[in-house]
């Protein structure tokens, strides 16, 4: 049957998530790894949705319910979306911390790169780059932290870098050399 005349209310589950969002998808066979911080935002997020996104919307729709006709009533029409797309969330909150195997950065004693390394590199043009390579629930380009299995997160873990190598990573203007600044292990905010 044609996708035309199929009804599709967006509610596939957790795969429309990951299909939406390829930054969160994480490969097959893969573990979740995410920091201790990383992984309190999701039980904070989890619980938040929990004990008070989900049971206001749910007296919302209960009275919006209770006022008679439910195809032209927009609260109830809402309602209901907002509780779909909530308990969409919850399932995927759910999975991603039953498959989270947490890594903390502080506890790491190495000179390669490692996840939770915070790393700075220098670019042919001589500009330096913190980063600090996080899980992929954790991604926040502004304060450099960045996903393991991004480009360059990849690239310095798998070259195994120590400060002072090369590395190279392919960005979107091609490869790029790379030079290991400083290397550190330590609390991620």
């Amino acid at each position: 049957m044609s996708k035309a005349f199929v009804k599709d209310d967006g509610d596939g589950g957790d795969e429309d998530l990951e299909r939406d969002d390829p930054a969160i998808a994480i490969p097959a066979g893969a573990k979740n790894y995410i920091t201790p911080g990383g992984a309190k935002r999701l039980r904070d997020e989890l619980s938040h949705l929990l004990n008070v996104e989900r049971p206001k919307m749910t007296e919302t729709v209960a009275w919006a319910a209770s006022n008679g006709d439910r195809s032209e009533n927009a609260d109830y029409i809402y309602g209901k979306r907002r509780l779909r797309e909530i308990d969409r969330r919850l399932r995927f909150l759910t999975k991603r911390l039953e498959i989270a195997e947490i890594v903390d950065p502080t506890s790491i004693k190495s000179e390669v790169v490692r996840f939770g390394a915070t790393v700075t590199v220098r670019d042919p043009e001589g500009a330096e780059k913190t980063y600090t390579i996080v899980g992929v629930d954790e991604i926040d380009l502004k304060k450099g932290h960045i996903s393991w299995i991004s480009p360059l997160g990849s690239a310095l873990l798998r070259a195994k870098a120590k400060v002072g190598d090369e590395v190279t990573f392919h960005a979107p203007k091609g490869e790029i050399d790379l030079e290991i600044v400083s290397l550190k292990f330590a609390p991620i905010e």
